[in-house]
């Protein structure tokens, strides 16, 4: 089932194109690890999951563009015309010169209203252009004024055009020092509007993603692209096409379900974060090795003490044992800080996963749920990783994400996905 993607603001455009520039250059690949038809299988899901395709045989994102200025939109889709593997459509994009300018009212409550016509028909015709549509994927920033205010009004466009459809709100939340000086208004307005109308909302903090690019990934001068390629590249791992289960001779029919069923187990459970290991620069990885049992032990550990990444992990926390409560006797000033899960979803990429005992790794949590990965592109994220649902009694996320396409290891480790409450 095919995705349509909307790409929302300047961020949600920028981030939108890494995300299927990495995709795209994932099934170009020559090199496998498996059969050539089964990499075959798995670019034609890649394919129709992500791209049409025109009579020039090029491949075409399944994306409709948004943005209230011309230059990001313009700057977007000749890179991906100069690229010559895959291209946008340049009749699903819409802007204009005037700019939201930061203000969330704006773009939700003038622009919004104003274009919701030509927009919606963007969206109309791309979602016909699928033969089986499985939802919406949104690409948005919550500290400007298009991606956060018309990104909000856009999704309630679609839920109302589109009832039955998935809807998945990717966002990005603003760095703390940002120098947008409302973007806490932005923020809390555009969420507070999304948890009524999306199915989930998939969260990244800059801040903890420009701390991964410096501490792990090893980048001396972070910049936007920088930080947008760790989100594209995770993004496109966790929608890449997966075996259901273990075995399994067909690929997940529907991406966007499959997460919904295994990660929002009501209504009010819908805030979606990630962590995932290896994270390491990409000239690092050829010296790099990598074991299963070491992995899991690492990737147990993070979900158990609500680490952001590998490095830093506290390994004495320890969850309680079930049935017993929080001892009376625990400090105030020193905050719990295992992670208590309420759905997980791993998927495992890499040679031999079938081999992975998860059967340790599930202990720490009261629901664990499986799906095996595809086992065939060799520049297929080669990580494992950890995502974790939070939703306390303020309804915030905390969120991490990193990675980079592991192109010389054997071992691709996996996405976790853990629903928490705090």
């Amino acid at each position: 089932m095919s995705i349509v993607t909307v790409q929302l603001g300047q961020c949600g455009n920028q981030i939108g194109y890494e995300v299927f520039n990495a995709i795209c250059n994932d099934f170009h690949s020559p090199h496998g690890l498996c059969s050539k038809k089964e990499n075959e299988s798995y670019q034609e899901a890649c394919k129709e999951r992500f791209f049409s395709e025109e009579k020039t045989g090029v491949p075409v994102a399944r994306a409709v563009l948004v943005d209230m200025e011309p230059k990001v939109i313009s700057q977007t889709l000749s890179r991906a015309a100069r690229s010559g593997h895959w291209k946008y459509d340049h009749q699903s994009h819409f802007c204009q010169k005037q700019g939201s300018g930061n203000n969330w009212a704006n773009g939700y409550s003038v622009h919004g209203p104003k274009y919701r016509e030509v927009i919606m028909n963007l969206v109309q015709k791309e979602a016909e252009k699928c033969d089986r549509l499985s939802g919406f994927f949104t690409v948005m920033s919550m500290a400007g004024g298009t991606g956060s205010g018309m990104g909000t009004f856009v999704t309630q466009c679609l839920r109302d055009a589109f009832p039955t459809s998935f809807i998945l709100n990717q966002v990005i939340w603003p760095y703390g020092t940002g120098e947008v000086i409302v973007q806490n208004y932005n923020s809390v307005l555009t969420l507070s509007h999304l948890y009524q109308s999306a199915d989930a909302l998939l969260v990244h903090e800059n801040d903890a993603i420009h701390k991964i690019c410096a501490q792990l990934m090893n980048i001396k001068k972070i910049s936007f692209r920088d930080v947008n390629q760790v989100i594209a590249h995770q993004l496109g791992s966790v929608f890449q096409p997966t075996y259901s289960s273990e075995g399994a001779s067909q690929y997940s029919r529907s991406p966007l379900g499959d997460l919904m069923e295994s990660l929002v187990p009501h209504p009010e459970f819908k805030m979606l974060s990630l962590r995932n290991i290896p994270q390491m620069s990409e000239n690092s990885l050829a010296y790099s090795t990598f074991t299963w049992p070491g992995l899991i032990k690492h990737l147990r550990q993070m979900l158990i003490a609500n680490a952001k990444m590998e490095e830093g992990i506290d390994w004495q926390v320890r969850p309680p044992l079930p049935g017993q409560p929080v001892p009376p006797n625990a400090s105030a000033n020193k905050a719990l800080h295992f992670n208590t899960s309420i759905a997980n979803l791993a998927v495992l990429r890499g040679k031999d996963v079938q081999s992975v005992d998860l059967a340790t790794a599930s202990s720490c949590s009261n629901l664990w749920t499986t799906l095996w990965g595809k086992l065939g592109i060799c520049l297929l994220p080669k990580l494992m990783c950890t995502s974790t649902l939070s939703l306390g009694s303020k309804r915030r996320t905390f969120w991490t994400a990193s990675q980079r396409w592991n192109r010389f290891s054997l071992v691709m480790p996996a996405f976790e996905f853990s629903a928490t409450y705090n």
